[in-house]
């Protein structure tokens, strides 16, 4: 018979001693340290994360400061934009205009200021005329205050020549109307008498005496031609209320007692027109009709004349043709022509001016007395 060989069994319960053992263990070896034997985590996702946030905030806050910094825009300072706003032009399509034009950076520069100042039923229709870098705060203002305060300032001085006008239109325009444009705009008279029927007796002269002497505003859009009807329509306006009458009785029209204006106007002063435009129409009056007036041919030659000059045989000389010269030497003031339409009534043939001061005589040894 053979022998079993007896097989020692395997208990599923383990001892309470083991049991203890393994809990032990356990516990042991989840509070264990095991940081030293883990494999370590890469920080370059998060430092390449926090890299991009600051880029992106840095690039914000450089286009604000671009922006707030530049809010005039792109054009230079020493040039000039013309901004024409139209009737019922929202804000933002007048910003946009001013970013066409690069007078501003961006439209919200724009229309966040008339926000801020309320100001959107302000802005006045009209063409502006603005430089370069001008701040938005000034363009905005200028809109509120009209296209007048954008204007180029043109100031005429009683006396002028054409010519001196000329240069004058140039300069303040900063050439946009230049000295040639302005000549051939008032080269004939007759190009603007139907418009002003005052101008009809001037024929064909150029209109030296009918510009105006007065301040003028001259905005982004005027031309040679409308800054003169500008300065004719002023010419209208000042003389509507002169009386022509005693001009008229001594034989003069409109237009010559004009020309005598001008003559008045270089050979007095404000103080003694009357008496100066009182020994000039004896002078016509006269035998001898001669104004033998320097002033008439300084005109003609463009400076202060020699003796040569004002006896030569020329037609502005008043020593030489008897009568008035063809057209007026200068545009004359509103004082000289009430001067001629209402002269001091006296019978004095000459004057001496001298320093500032007037001497009238009557006759000519009078006359030599004074300055001999």
């Amino acid at each position: 018979m053979a022998l079993r060989q007896r097989q020692v069994p395997i208990s599923s319960k383990n001892s309470f001693s083991a049991q203890r053992a393994h809990a032990r263990a356990s516990q042991e070896f989840r509070t264990y340290d095991t940081s030293a034997i883990k494999p370590k985590r890469s920080k370059a996702p998060f430092i390449i994360a926090a890299l991009i946030a600051v880029i992106a905030v840095a690039a914000i806050v450089f286009v604000v400061i671009s922006c707030q910094a530049h809010p005039e825009g792109s054009l230079p300072a020493d040039q000039e934009a013309v901004v024409v706003v139209e009737q019922g032009e929202s804000a933002s399509q007048v910003a946009a205009t001013l970013v066409d034009e690069g007078l501003i950076g961006t439209a919200d520069v724009f229309v966040n200021l008339v926000k801020e100042k309320n100001a959107a039923s302000a802005i006045i229709p009209g063409s502006y005329l603005f430089k370069g870098k001008t701040p938005v705060e000034d363009i905005l203002s200028a809109l509120m205050a009209g296209p007048a305060s954008t204007a180029d300032t043109l100031t005429v001085p009683e006396g002028y020549i054409r010519t001196a006008i000329a240069e004058e239109v140039q300069r303040v325009t900063n050439g946009r109307i230049s000295m040639g444009d302005f000549m051939n705009a008032t080269e004939n008279a007759a190009t603007y008498a139907a418009e002003f029927p005052f101008l009809e007796e001037a024929g064909t002269n150029n209109l030296e005496g009918f510009l105006f002497p007065k301040t003028y505003a001259i905005t982004a859009t005027d031309t040679a031609q409308s800054v003169v009807k500008m300065m004719l329509a002023q010419y209208q306006a000042e003389t509507a209320g002169l009386d022509w009458a005693y001009p008229e009785e001594a034989g003069l029209n409109h237009y010559q007692a004009l020309i005598l204006a001008s003559i008045v106007e270089k050979e007095s002063n404000p103080d003694n027109m009357a008496t100066v435009a009182s020994v000039f129409y004896n002078r016509l009056a006269s035998d001898r009709p001669y104004l033998e007036s320097d002033a008439t041919t300084a005109y003609e030659v463009g400076h202060d004349p020699s003796g040569e000059e004002v006896h030569a045989n020329t037609p502005y000389s008043t020593y030489t043709n008897a009568g008035l010269p063809p057209t007026p030497i200068c545009n004359p003031s509103l004082k000289a022509l009430q001067a001629v339409c209402t002269p001091e009534q006296t019978d004095y043939m000459y004057f001496y001016s001298g320093g500032g001061e007037y001497t009238f005589s009557v006759t000519y040894e009078d006359h030599q007395s004074t300055y001999s």
